[in-house]
């Protein structure tokens, strides 16, 4: 059985979590990380030398990094599904995983260390600000792509929804002032129709 470790409140964790039950991986979870067993622990450390979660344990395979294990476990055990054999199709995807990863992440650090996880040393009220306005800049970027791709982000759910459903799902929680963006409201809507969806988007994660 696959071995998932990490907390349910890290959204890089629900995502693993959630590309699970949509392929019905069988699978267990440990919880390592902030409020649970450290990281920094010796066990811990000989799967990821980075102390960060989540890890994914394979049998011999250990697997780090959100986005690739989503990938991994897509690929391995999808048979098409969440992740396209049509190379144009899976580049669509991936594009919108690694801009998450790289530009809407960057954008939320800040304010979320700030306001949700009130971390010492994010107090700096002009940076918060910052990081509020370029993370509405960038999700009205997503609310103009919704306009031409409809229900889903690539045609068909993908991991691409997954990963934008829970960053969208952040930004809607967060303690923030958000710009109106009717149709990532309605995105958001038809993610949590899903049962999976409806779990990893709950009103119990930021």
């Amino acid at each position: 059985m696959l071995r998932v470790l990490g907390r349910t409140s890290s959204i890089n964790v629900r995502k693993v979590l959630w590309v699970c039950e949509e392929l019905g991986i069988a699978h267990s979870r440990e919880d390592w990380g902030s409020g649970f067993r450290s990281t920094r622990e010796a066990e811990f450390l000989k799967l990821n030398p980075r102390a960060l979660i989540p890890v994914v344990v394979d049998g011999e395979t250990i697997l780090t990094e959100s986005n690739a294990i989503c990938r991994y476990l897509a690929t391995r055990y999808g048979q098409g599904a969440l992740f396209p054999d049509d190379p144009v199709k899976r580049a669509e995807v991936e594009a919108w995983m690694d801009w998450m990863i790289a530009d809407l992440n960057g954008s939320w650090r800040y304010a979320v260390q700030a306001l949700v996880r009130k971390r010492p040393g994010f107090d700096n009220p002009a940076e918060v600000q910052r990081s509020i306005s370029e993370w509405n800049g960038l999700m009205a970027v997503f609310e103009a792509q919704l306009e031409t791709t409809g229900e889903y982000l690539c045609g068909e759910f993908s991991l691409a929804d997954i990963v934008m459903g829970l960053a969208t799902h952040r930004w809607q929680q967060a303690p923030i002032a958000r710009v109106s963006l009717p149709r990532v409201t309605r995105y958001a809507e038809g993610l949590r129709r899903r049962s999976a969806g409806a779990r990893f988007m709950g009103p119990d994660f930021d």
